[in-house]
């Protein structure tokens, strides 16, 4: 009946016959254009909308999105899935021509809504709501702020012809910058950092500053050795010239890592004026972080110092090494949760893309409801790609992500680099370590004057050199010395940062040569990583 009354009714009016309906017919075509429209509303919560998708018509305006997912549904599960990968444009150029639609009108009537405009439209929304279209809410398709790209991609394979509201039009602009960090335009440095930026650390600049004037927190996820602290230090110098950085700022990283940024920062951003909270004597310090531009601590001293950190209120909140948070259910993963800041960002060299487990308390931190919460996230996005090898949930989560996340690789970059890159840590001694490097100092020392005092000085070589054996020998890993002090020592500050490094190395693919003079070193090494 349906195409009776769409086709061979018209055909049967333009050969001259006059047609009458009886009143319970209930095949009626409404003759006449709609046109498409598209709107966004403020949902619940600050960082959520509700996005509309429908027609004008006759004075009318009537939302299509209950229709068009539930025609979603009826679809063949290959084309839904071809959707979200992008692929199969032939079968929807084949639906195109086969789809017929209608909408039921509140007189009765029946409105077409013609194939060849719906078809990329229901296309486009595929790729919007997702593989299992659980985004859909009373007849709404809800939208998380950070998924401006989302929409954005939704406006531009949607087509012309739509009208979007003003809102709408504003988030779908910032969506289509999010999309493409090379057209952010190029920002200089302030005057007072010290470092020129590489070209790829430039734009690496660029894109910090454009997440903070656009509310959004990222990952900047280069290799280890292309510079993630110089390109945060100089969006925190920008920050502090600009006259935001009107409260502090927080570096949350690994105990191991501390002095290097002290250093990085002494030597290129000077003016910033840093508090570290470190050490056993850091309480007295906690009155002061207000008057300070950036304060430095670790993780570990987070839980202990999380009655202070979680009241205070900072301007950014920046995760050095951010794999650290990895597994939600640690106490760590909950405290960095709930630090508050205006801004979060996060440095980490391990790529995020091999590491499902990582991605969902990652990006609670940087943006808390995008991906659901953690029953959520492994029921649309864990458990379909992990177990299921699931290309559509795997791509659907990239595209999500993806604007939010920077990665450079070494071989990306290759030509803006030096031949070789020398980078020096420096690794802090704590705890019983250090007490028995004193002991050990303070014990040799003795020994080298007295043997000074006898010999003389060209004769007290081997007592000198066993001296600086000994103290190398500590600073490597307190096993290395036969000393029953040494025994008790379980802790190792240069073993325990080289394997927080290897993990992220191996991720990345790299090969790493590992030197040591000490065989017996190796040999301790080669059983960690056993």
């Amino acid at each position: 009946f349906l195409n009776f009354s769409s086709v061979t009714v018209p055909a049967l009016q333009a050969e001259g016959w006059q047609i009458a309906y009886s009143d319970d017919y209930p095949f009626r075509i409404a003759d006449g254009e709609a046109t498409w429209w598209a709107d966004l509303d403020e949902g619940s919560g600050i960082d959520w909308f509700s996005f509309e998708l429908g027609v004008d018509f006759e004075g009318q305006r009537i939302n299509l999105v209950p229709t068009l997912a539930r025609l979603i549904g009826e679809l063949p599960p290959e084309l839904v899935a071809a959707a979200i990968r992008g692929t199969g444009e032939a079968a929807w150029l084949e639906l195109c021509s086969k789809l017929k639609l209608y909408h039921t009108l509140p007189d009765g009537r029946l409105l077409k809504l013609p194939g060849e405009r719906v078809a990329p439209i229901l296309k486009s929304l595929i790729e919007l709501v997702g593989p299992r279209g659980d985004r859909v809410k009373e007849g709404r398709v809800r939208i998380h702020r950070a998924e401006a790209g989302a929409l954005a991609d939704f406006a531009k394979e949607a087509g012309d012809g739509i009208a979007w509201a003003a809102g709408a039009e504003r988030l779908v602009e910032l969506g289509a910058k999010l999309r493409s960090t090379k057209r952010l335009a190029r920002i200089k440095p302030p005057a007072s950092f010290k470092a020129k930026l590489r070209p790829y650390q430039a734009e690496g600049f660029a894109w910090l500053d454009f997440l903070r004037d656009s509310g959004f927190g990222g990952v900047l996820a280069d290799d280890m050795g292309l510079g993630k602290t110089v390109q945060a230090l100089a969006f925190l110098a920008r920050e502090k010239a600009s006259g935001r950085l009107d409260r502090p700022a927080l570096v949350l990283a690994p105990t191991s890592v501390l002095p290097n940024w002290k250093a990085e920062i002494a030597r290129f951003a000077p003016e910033l004026t840093v508090l570290a909270l470190h050490g056993p004597s850091r309480a007295q310090l906690f009155d002061q972080i207000a008057k300070h531009d950036l304060v430095l601590t670790t993780y570990p001293l987070l839980a202990r110092d999380a009655g202070v950190l979680l009241e205070a209120e900072f301007h950014v909140a920046i995760l050095d090494e951010a794999q650290a948070i990895k597994n939600p259910k640690a106490a760590i993963a909950g405290f960095a949760h709930r630090i508050k800041a205006r801004h979060r960002l996060a440095l980490t060299g391990t790529p995020l893309e091999n590491n499902l487990g990582e991605v969902w308390s990652l990006f609670h931190f940087l943006a808390p409801g995008l991906l659901g919460d953690e029953s959520t996230f492994r029921r649309t996005f864990r458990t379909p790609i992990e177990k299921h090898g699931s290309r559509e949930a795997q791509t659907f989560l990239t595209r999500r992500l993806k604007p939010f996340m920077l990665r450079r690789t070494k071989e990306q970059v290759a030509t803006e680099l030096p031949k070789k890159t020398e980078i020096v840590e420096h690794v802090v001694l704590e705890g019983a370590q250090r007490d028995l490097y004193e002991t050990v100092r303070a014990l040799m020392h003795d020994k080298v004057r007295e043997a000074i005092d006898s010999k003389g000085l060209a004769k007290s070589h081997i007592v000198f050199l066993d001296a600086l054996l000994k103290l190398r020998q500590v600073c490597c890993d307190p096993r290395l010395l036969s000393l029953p002090a040494a025994r008790r020592v379980s802790s190792s500050a240069k073993l325990e940062r080289l394997m927080e490094m290897l993990p992220e190395l191996i991720a990345d693919g790299r090969r790493v040569l590992l030197f040591s003079q000490f065989t017996s070193m190796l040999e301790l090494i080669e059983a960690e990583l056993r």
